[in-house]
């Protein structure tokens, strides 16, 4: 999905292109495909019928963790109430249980030499979503942004980070406010967004990099031109 994204920017003149236009131009670009069979396993699949079953939306990391398999009550989240709690509960039981089947948005942002920041964002979503439902990793400003100032990746709630608009606000406090990048993304995610939805990885311009979470977690890792490392989950 990134490999292709980076062709609309490229090679068109618009930042989106969805369903079948989108695999229109893919294979206009000669980018590999895989047939649909690829992307089902025995596993989505009870996991979907599950999902139907009960009339609820899952996250696709919420089925289980270590093997065990969450509660109904943890579990499940009613179509009805698709609010912050509810993801909340899922997302937090998950990330107790730790180093399991627990994640499925993967984000990278770099910045070269020049000062040139770049973000790229996938994810797997939720599992039994509405038809159509379009989250925050493609949609630029939400779960993906760069700019002259920084580069920004989230993870978590997709509609919480849409609505808040979270990687656009992370330059929007560099720019407007005149805060550092470790201050904006603080100012982000530990004040203004609610508790137990957001998580984010971010580099500015200079070479700062930025990385945090309201969750209890975060697979997380990062590295510059100095030979600085780091890889972390918990806070």
């Amino acid at each position: 999905p990134i490999s292709l994204a980076r062709l609309v920017m490229e090679k068109t003149p618009h930042v989106y292109l969805a369903f079948e236009g989108a695999e229109d131009f893919a294979k206009d670009q000669g980018v590999k495909r895989e047939k649909v069979s690829y992307f089902i396993t025995e596993e989505n699949k009870e996991r979907l019928e599950k999902a139907k079953e009960a009339n609820l939306v899952q996250l696709d990391y919420s089925y289980r963790a270590n093997g065990v398999h969450l509660p109904h009550e943890v579990e499940n989240v009613e179509l009805e109430s698709i609010g912050y709690e509810c993801d909340t509960v899922v997302q937090e039981y998950v990330e107790l249980l730790g180093n399991g089947d627990v994640g499925e948005t993967v984000g990278c942002v770099v910045v070269d030499s020049n000062g040139y920041c770049a973000a790229a964002t996938s994810t797997g979503g939720l599992v039994n979503k509405m038809v159509g439902r379009i989250g925050d990793t493609p949609i630029v400003g939400a779960g993906t942004y760069a700019n002259h100032a920084c580069a920004v990746s989230a993870t978590g709630r997709g509609e919480v980070i849409i609505r808040e608009t979270v990687a656009r606000d992370v330059a929007c406090l560099m720019e407007y406010k005149g805060l550092s990048l470790g201050e904006a993304v603080n100012e982000l995610v530990e004040k203004r967004l609610p508790k137990s939805t957001t998580g984010l990885i971010s580099v500015s311009s200079t070479g700062s990099i930025a990385m945090a979470f309201n969750t209890s977690g975060m697979f997380r890792a990062c590295a510059d031109e100095s030979g600085y490392s780091e890889i972390g989950i918990w806070h």
